[in-house]
């Protein structure tokens, strides 16, 4: 087994989602590997990882519509506002979906279903710069 780890930088536009499957995909060829698993880790606490349709974009839109309503922002007993109103919902948002994904490849491809991609989804309302570690081990 072989070990091949990269971090890399997303700026994000604010809320939103930005794929990063083509992200993964030059680290895993970068790392040379044929078979194994890829992991993904986002380092923040505002924003997360999703594996989502990447054809038609209403999907994420319904889905990001869906969590705005599931966790407003001012909402008035949140007491974690310091960074603003969308502070405290940014944390909610990405401890109700993961900060990680881990996605299987074989002959030096992810196994991805056909309409899935690899998105970071930022819950903050201003952009950022956001790590995620790739790790791709196999052989």
């Amino acid at each position: 087994m072989s070990v091949y780890q990269k971090t890399i930088r997303i700026n994000t536009l604010g809320k939103g989602m930005t794929d990063v499957t083509h992200h993964l995909e030059a680290t895993l060829r970068d790392s040379g590997l044929r078979q194994g698993l890829a992991s993904v880790l986002c380092q923040h606490t505002s924003c997360s990882l999703v594996l989502m349709e990447n054809a038609d974009p209403s999907a994420r839109a319904d889905l990001e519509r869906f969590l705005e309503k599931m966790v407003p922002e001012n909402t008035p007993w949140f007491t974690h506002t310091m960074e603003g109103p969308d502070d405290m919902p940014s944390h909610i948002r990405m401890a109700l979906t993961r900060s990680s994904e881990n996605i299987p490849f074989a002959e030096g491809r992810l196994l991805l279903g056909t309409w899935q991609g690899l998105f970071l989804w930022e819950h903050r309302s201003i952009p950022h710069s956001r790590s995620l570690v790739i790790t791709i081990i196999g052989e």
